[in-house]
């Protein structure tokens, strides 16, 4: 008797038995994609880290360059003044050489004149 009441149990409990296995895997399936979800989000934190390391650098390199780009402007403009004062020197001289020139010119025709 107490063997029927054992093989009935077994009977009736072995669709319970099958469910809490298949609940059971579910539940390792769902433990192990929390976990590759998990890995994933570390790596996208890491990935996330590296971005703002690199942005970092840019701004870094992109500040060198404003000023560098600063101290390109300033030796245009040096230069520009410089050739204004070269450019203000050589027509200073070319009116004192158009001074100087026409007493030499005048000297000359006197002196085709004279002979």
């Amino acid at each position: 008797m107490t063997e029927l009441i054992r093989s009935v149990f077994r009977e009736e409990l072995s669709p319970v038995n099958e469910r809490l296995e298949r609940m059971e895997s579910g539940q390792q399936e769902l433990k192990d994609s929390h976990k590759v979800l998990m890995d994933n989000q570390q790596v996208l934190m890491d990935n996330q880290q590296v971005l703002i390391e690199e942005q970092k650098v840019l701004l870094g390199n992109q500040k060198i360059l404003m000023e560098e780009q600063n101290l390109i402007k300033r030796a245009v403009l040096e230069t520009n003044e410089r050739l204004i004062n070269v450019e203000s020197i050589l027509e200073n001289q070319h009116r004192i050489i158009e001074l100087l020139s026409a007493p030499s010119i005048e000297q000359e025709a006197q002196l085709k004149r004279i002979k």
